[in-house]
């Protein structure tokens, strides 16, 4: 097996296993799960720590959700543009809950992992306000602040723990989207038509 491919193959056989036990995986239990001998590991990445960090790079590579966002079509509605986007980044948060908290043990070891996850943040950020750009003459704030409202909007929907107090675990995307552009207002009902006496 070429390199890579072993590397590769030791990354997605750790990423659950991260998901999981959190940093406190053994790389035991990533051989087993790869099939290969635990020496194998350290002919691939210098120590555990190592192969943690470039499976963390993997989990949060913006690549993915940059392609997701980049192909919702500019000339669907605005708010369908923004669920689809909302959607796109609750996958990528749902799948990563787990790591949150991991990164301080990899930004430890190495500073440039903190660097690489802002700029991982950036991008994403930038691919979501290019999916708001269309609408900006609409908006009373710029395509990149409506973006990072989203953003915290759907990190709140995912993530529970944020704000005391607060749950909103139900808001779905379509609230969210709704929340963003229209405010946290419920709109009346428009009054019934009655016909005016003559």
């Amino acid at each position: 097996m070429a390199p890579e491919d072993r590397r590769a193959a030791l990354i997605s056989a750790t990423l659950p296993l991260l998901r999981e036990h959190g940093t406190a995986v053994s790389t035991r239990q990533i051989a087993e799960a790869a099939g290969v001998a635990e020496g194998t590991i350290f002919g691939v990445f210098p120590d555990k720590a190592s192969l943690l960090r470039a499976t963390l790079m993997h989990a949060f590579d913006p690549g993915p959700a940059e392609e997701a966002l980049a192909a919702i079509p500019a000339e669907l509605d605005v708010r369908v543009r923004l669920r689809e986007a909302a959607a796109v980044l609750r996958a990528r948060m749902t799948d990563n809950t787990t790591l949150m908290g991991l990164p301080k043990d990899a930004i430890a070891a190495d500073p440039g992992f903190l660097e690489w996850l802002m700029d991982s943040r950036r991008r994403i950020a930038g691919a979501v306000a290019a999916v708001v750009a269309p609408d900006r003459d609409r908006m009373r704030r710029s395509p990149e602040a409506a973006a990072q409202l989203l953003l915290m909007l759907v990190a709140v929907s995912v993530h529970r723990g944020f704000g005391e107090g607060g749950d909103f675990g139900d808001m779905d995307d379509e609230e969210i989207v709704s929340v963003l552009l229209d405010g946290l207002l419920v709109r009346p009902a428009p009054a019934p038509f009655t016909e005016s006496s003559p």
